[in-house]
């Protein structure tokens, strides 16, 4: 079936009893057994949940995946991941993630016995030069946040399976419409569902999806063992949003595109760091392994003083965290998404105090652009 046919249909199915269209939303913490050691395939909310299985599915199918497994927030589905190694292990990691994920990564995870080693994977080579005979997964971010740029996925994955690594992608930024890392030969994607995937600012979530059967029962073990699992009006919720996430992402993509070309145009900004522009380093990269560019674009306003001013006279965008949803979204990562990564650290990756990052929704791009305008006369 078709991208938006899968959206629309996938993993779910008329209710049994009623004929409901839409997945009902099984707000229940426990059912009715039998008899003893006989159930209906059900046995406690945090277990199972029709619902969350149907996002599952749904997700899976997007990703082009056998197994998903949903999360009550994307840091919590990052945090699952890690148990698929073990103190004494290593982790390749891309240099410049979200800044959740280094936090949680560099500051927490470090306690209990796990290496990491952070590099730059635009360079193929610096993963293979990372690998010692601890290293046991490749976490890779691509397109990055926020500097968007890009890891060569095939490539990657490649070097993954010949050194037996376990290959991880956040496909948070391109969502399942423009790119699919398990495609790519990649073991795993991860998202925050929060994101695109769910697009209207009303859930916090993620999901992890994967062909590999031995990491979706460890995954699914987990799920069910530590219990960040999403509650079932939050999967109800993203249900909604999927059936909707190939014409968003068409319009992401659309006003993202004309926003990077204004910005360009207009001068105002000393760099803009955006896949979908023609000056873009990874640009051919980007349409190879991309089926469009998304709607994440960074700007550096040379001057921390000119970056504030756009940031407190912006009307249309809001100034906030977060990104992907259907409202454009204006912030400053070095306080806000990164500040828990070191300063020279995010200078070394260009991520400097007077870079801009805009999620472009779906407004008029006409009044994004002349919101921009406006805040910066």
């Amino acid at each position: 079936m078709g991208f938006s046919t899968d959206a629309i249909h996938a993993g779910q199915h008329p209710d049994e009893v009623t004929g409901a269209v839409i997945t009902p939303i099984y707000q229940t913490s426990t059912y009715a057994q039998q008899e003893l050691g006989r159930n209906k395939g059900y046995e406690y909310g945090r277990t199972h949940n029709l619902t969350r299985q149907c996002l599952e599915a749904n997700i899976a199918a997007l990703e082009k995946g056998k197994y998903g497994v949903a999360f009550s927030s994307g840091l919590a589905a990052t945090h699952a991941l890690m148990s698929l190694v073990k103190a004494g292990d290593h982790v390749i990691v891309t240099n410049n993630v979200y800044g959740g994920t280094f936090r949680l990564f560099e500051l927490i995870m470090k306690d209990y016995g796990l290496d990491f080693s952070w590099v730059d994977t635009t360079d193929l080579r610096n993963i293979k030069n990372a690998i010692k005979q601890n290293t046991k997964l490749v976490y890779l971010e691509t397109p990055t946040n926020p500097m968007l740029y890009l890891t060569d996925l095939e490539g990657a994955a490649r070097i993954c399976r010949e050194n037996n690594l376990i290959s991880i992608v956040d496909n948070t930024f391109m969502s399942p419409y423009f790119q699919n890392p398990l495609s790519s030969g990649c073991d795993i994607a991860i998202h925050s569902s929060t994101k695109y995937i769910n697009g209207h600012s009303d859930v916090i979530g993620g999901i992890i999806v994967t062909n590999n059967e031995k990491v979706h029962e460890r995954i699914r073990y987990v799920q069910n063992a530590i219990g960040a699992v999403p509650s079932p009006f939050d999967c109800w919720l993203i249900l909604r949003s999927t059936k909707t996430l190939a014409v968003r992402m068409e319009r992401h993509n659309q006003n993202a595109i004309k926003f990077a070309g204004y910005l360009i145009k207009s001068g105002m900004a000393a760099k803009v760091y955006y896949p979908g522009l023609p000056d873009h380093p990874q640009h051919e990269l980007a349409k190879k392994q991309m089926r469009g560019f998304g709607g994440m674009i960074s700007a550096d306003f040379e001057d921390v003083e000119r970056a504030k001013m756009l940031l407190k006279n912006v009307r249309v965008f809001t100034l906030g965290e977060s990104l992907g949803g259907v409202e454009s979204l204006i912030s400053h990562p070095a306080s806000m998404t990164h500040a828990s990564v070191p300063k020279e650290e995010r200078e070394k990756m260009g991520l400097t105090d007077s870079l801009v990052r805009f999620s472009i929704g779906l407004e008029d791009i006409e009044d994004l652009i002349e919101d921009v305008h406006s805040a910066m006369k």
